[in-house]
């Protein structure tokens, strides 16, 4: 399999953008592969946008992201508060958020949701992603649940047990409100990376995945 690396390039991946429509959404799509960027460039500014919470789901995002973006250079964390499941109906709202974020962020890598994913809120992340930034290279994640909409994804990052489990152990402790749910588990979370480290032949077996519609070589 032909690789192309993002960590510790001269002159590569400093700057980044993570969407997620929820608040534990870019922990459970991308966060081993933030966990393993910050660790191997200590240069990286990161942005971090959350855009559907409540006031405790909102301190719960906060808390989280701190915890994943220790050791980053620069760090700029961003909590709307749009109603849960209602995102298409906040269109124009939200399309002034993304706005506003684009004069304010020149990202070298945005990490966002699928854009075939069955979750409305993620599927008009994704889309606004896309109409906001038109030029840059964008990494779609995946996130688990009921609606079975994993895909065939075809860029991935190979994680270590131990970022893995770190990955696992930061979300769970982060977002007791999630507990009771059956899809947010530990043994969930460490089937899908070693699926996706069976797909791409990690040498420790485990991976996060992608779909990467554009890239320029």
């Amino acid at each position: 399999m032909q690789r192309l690396s993002l960590f510790g390039e001269p002159g590569g991946i400093r700057r980044i953008l993570a969407l997620g429509a929820h608040s534990d959404d870019i922990e459970i799509g991308c966060g081993g592969t933030l966990l393993r960027l910050l660790a191997e460039r200590p240069d990286l500014e990161v942005t971090w946008a959350v855009f559907c919470s409540t006031p405790e789901r909102a301190r719960e995002a906060e808390a989280s992201a701190e915890q994943f973006l220790q050791g980053a250079a620069r760090k700029r964390i961003v909590i709307r508060s749009h109603r849960d499941g209602f995102l298409p109906t906040e269109w124009a709202r939200v399309k002034e958020e993304f706005e506003e974020l684009k004069r304010e962020v020149t990202p070298d890598l945005i990490l966002t949701h699928y854009r075939e994913d069955r979750h409305q809120d993620h599927r008009v992340v994704s889309e606004l992603t896309w109409n906001t930034w038109r030029n840059h290279l964008i990494l779609e994640f995946e996130i688990p649940k009921y609606d079975g909409d994993f895909g065939t994804p075809n860029a991935f990052v190979p994680l270590s047990p131990a970022t893995v489990e770190k990955k696992i152990e930061l979300v769970l402790k982060a977002f007791p409100t999630q507990a009771g749910k059956s899809w947010f588990s530990a043994d969930l979370f460490r089937a899908v990376a070693r699926i996706r480290g069976m797909e791409c032949q990690a040498e420790e077996r485990l991976a996060e995945a992608f779909y990467c519609r554009k890239l320029v070589v």
